[in-house]
């Protein structure tokens, strides 16, 4: 089978996972090089040689470059195996990319597998777990997905420690899916996860998104996790429609003033509640792969993201799907997934 080679300059980690994912599945193998080129610190970070490493084990892969700070990976897989994998970060990376790698995969497995992921389960630059759940997999289920995801336990991005499980069942076949629009609103909240910090930094991330959003002090909660293994904080905000839910994060780092973190957010969801999109700016990435593996669907979402972009030019690499996006009114735009001719 021949070798797809990927140039990784163009994007970030997203483009080595959807690059392991997809082979996974057809089997193809790939070659990329310049990986994270475009990134202040290139190659490949624990958190994504641990996505390699773990689609090497449930697939019998060859892999050549596996090394931290390596900029070039050959991956060959063999036979996609079930089973009940158990996969350490060793780090605050984030446990919610691995998923996201595996997952699509293992739905594709001849037999349920179970998943345990230890590393960060809130961090910046990833999807909370809270979005895989309420978010993500909801509208995989309606694909025909069969999965169940838990949070064992939280972990912020310096200490890690975190814990998150996965129950996969295959799929049989993939269903299309159209999100023309969200449907009615149902419900909007806040939630706070706060863990060995004062109180008073959870309560200012409350006041600084709740002035933004016009929201009353009672839309919100504020969760002390004292189980997790270090000091964090994420402020979720999340609006809940008929059809889909979008949920807006910011967590707080340090030298980052809590109300930062609290207009971050905010501004998140006030963007997509702002528009009459369907689909929120990271879920749009995130939906293209398994509507490729459908063949068929579509989405309007509001703005086209880099990931998004570069999602539209690695998958036909690997599947016979081509995308039509169009702006079909100001901030606005209609995806189409269908077979390539």
């Amino acid at each position: 089978m021949t070798q797809i080679l990927i140039d990784g300059s163009s994007g970030g980690g997203q483009l080595l996972r959807s690059s392991l994912t997809l082979s996974l599945i057809t089997g193809q193998p790939f070659r990329i090089t310049r990986i994270r080129g475009s990134r202040p610190k290139p190659g490949l970070m624990r958190q994504h040689l641990t996505c390699v490493n773990a689609a090497q084990q449930i697939s019998n892969a060859q892999v050549e470059g596996a090394t931290l700070g390596s900029t070039e990976l050959t991956f060959t897989p063999s036979t996609l195996q079930s089973g009940d994998y158990h996969f350490s970060i060793g780090t605050g990376g984030s446990t919610t990319l691995v998923l996201q790698t595996l997952l699509p995969a293992l739905l594709h497995a001849n037999a349920p597998s179970a998943l345990r992921i230890e590393g960060g389960t809130h961090n910046p630059m990833a999807p909370p777990f809270e979005f895989i759940d309420q978010c993500y997999l909801p509208l995989l289920k309606r694909m025909g997905a069969k999965a169940t995801v838990h949070l064992e336990k939280p972990g912020f991005m310096q200490a890690g420690g975190g814990i998150i499980t996965a129950n996969i069942n295959p799929l049989k076949k993939w269903k299309p899916l159209h999100l023309l629009d969200r449907g009615e609103l149902i419900t909007t909240y806040g939630a706070i996860l706060h863990a060995h910090l004062h109180r008073s930094i959870a309560e200012r991330e409350l006041t600084s998104a709740a002035a933004i959003l016009n929201w009353s002090a009672d839309q919100f909660t504020i969760t002390d996790q004292p189980q997790s293994s270090g000091p964090g904080s994420i402020l979720l905000l999340a609006a809940q429609f008929e059809h889909i839910t979008e949920i807006s994060s910011s967590v707080a780092q340090m030298g980052r003033r809590a109300e930062a973190v609290g207009i971050s957010a905010a501004k998140g969801l006030r963007n997509f509640l702002g528009t009459n999109a369907a689909v929120g700016y990271h879920l749009a990435d995130q939906l293209l792969l398994p509507l490729s593996l459908a063949g068929k669907g579509s989405f309007t979402t509001f703005t086209l993201s880099k990931h998004t972009q570069t999602h539209m030019t690695l998958i036909p690499q690997f599947l016979p799907v081509q995308f039509t996006a169009a702006e079909i009114a100001p901030g606005n735009h209609l995806i189409k997934v269908s077979k390539a001719p």
